[in-house]
């Protein structure tokens, strides 16, 4: 079968594919109707970057779109359901690379690494070395965590037992927390926290809920630190936060708009750290994800469930959509 590739993989993955004797579709262009283009004659499509809404109606023979990641908000999964196509994605596979990021905006933030680093090189020795004067240490400091899965129970790990540091958590069922970190509401988690990571889902219910109120109840010392998604924080009222200096800073990797723009007015802030969407790649979990996003395809093609399966409720669609195609659905994916 064929399976399209929206961005580069792994030659794990690609290899994954090949010994399971598919052919491998690539992108040429850029844009909606070349990711239409793409899964056109598609059987299956390895998803990173975000499919267009009506994707599933042009793309006639598609059985899966595994997401390359977490974040199934790149896939219309309900467009996906009513066609009989299957979604799965890759949790926790990134979870030690986006937690270790965190980690080290934090340390950078603490420590004035970019502004030393900036100064040093402009204006040398002695001026840079005066940042040390304003600079603080983790331990026991208070760590809120929105959002309290892999990547933020990985970050409480870090954060509780190897830098002692005080941890708040948020999440939609308290009672599955971790003994070390402390349930609170999202009013006081902001008002408590020295720093803030959102590593929640970008769903309906977590659009734009960090919102103007909550970024009010802030420390004027306290950083916001999102690897989540753009929409989850109302983004004007962030960056009217950060003109006023209501807050200390914010350390961004995800945007309302990506890549972002260069005229875009966090771009003139200086309280600000920003990174392009880069905080659960590396060499470690990119080859991770591709491994197991291509095992995802290669089990959906030959009948079976996902293991990480998004949309279970679309099982008996997909099993007819594979029977009119006239794919084999055996007894075995029953089961």
């Amino acid at each position: 079968m064929r399976i399209a590739l929206t961005d580069p993989i792994e030659p794990i993955g690609e290899a994954i594919l090949r010994d399971a004797g598919h052919e491998i579709l690539r992108m040429a262009g850029s844009g909606p109707d070349a990711l239409r283009a793409l899964c056109r004659d598609a059987d299956a499509v390895i998803v990173r970057q975000k499919l267009p809404d009506d994707l599933p109606e042009h793309a006639r023979r598609l059985l899966a779109a595994v997401r390359h990641g977490v974040g199934v908000d790149m896939i219309p999964v309900e467009a996906c359901s009513r066609h009989g196509v299957l979604v799965a994605n890759v949790p926790g596979a990134n979870a030690d690379a986006v937690a270790e990021f965190l980690l080290g905006q934090m340390l950078a933030i603490a420590r004035h690494v970019e502004a030393m680093h900036a100064e040093h090189l402009a204006q040398g020795w002695a001026p840079a070395r005066r940042r040390a004067d304003a600079a603080t240490e983790l331990r026991g400091k208070t760590l809120g965590i929105l959002g309290v899965g892999a990547i933020g129970s990985r970050l409480a790990e870090i954060a509780a037992h190897g830098l002692r540091m005080r941890v708040l958590g948020h999440r939609r069922n308290p009672a599955g927390l971790p003994a070390h970190v402390a349930h609170a509401a999202l009013p006081d988690l902001f008002a408590e926290s020295d720093y803030i990571a959102l590593a929640c889902p970008l769903t309906p219910e977590t659009r734009g809920i960090v919102s103007a109120a909550l970024l009010a109840r802030m420390k004027p010392t306290a950083w916001l630190l999102n690897v989540a998604r753009g929409p989850v924080v109302e983004e004007a009222a962030l960056v009217e936060a950060l003109r006023a200096r209501r807050i200390g800073g914010a350390a961004l990797d995800v945007y309302w708009e990506q890549p972002l723009p260069m005229t875009h007015p966090l771009r003139g802030l200086d309280n600000v750290l920003l990174t392009p969407h880069a905080a659960g790649l590396t060499r470690e979990s990119v080859t991770e994800m591709s491994r197991i996003a291509t095992e995802e395809v290669v089990r959906i093609l030959r009948g079976d469930r996902p293991v990480n399966f998004i949309n279970p409720e679309a099982w008996q669609a997909a099993r007819e959509r594979r029977h009119r195609l006239g794919h084999p659905v055996e007894e075995r994916a029953a089961r």
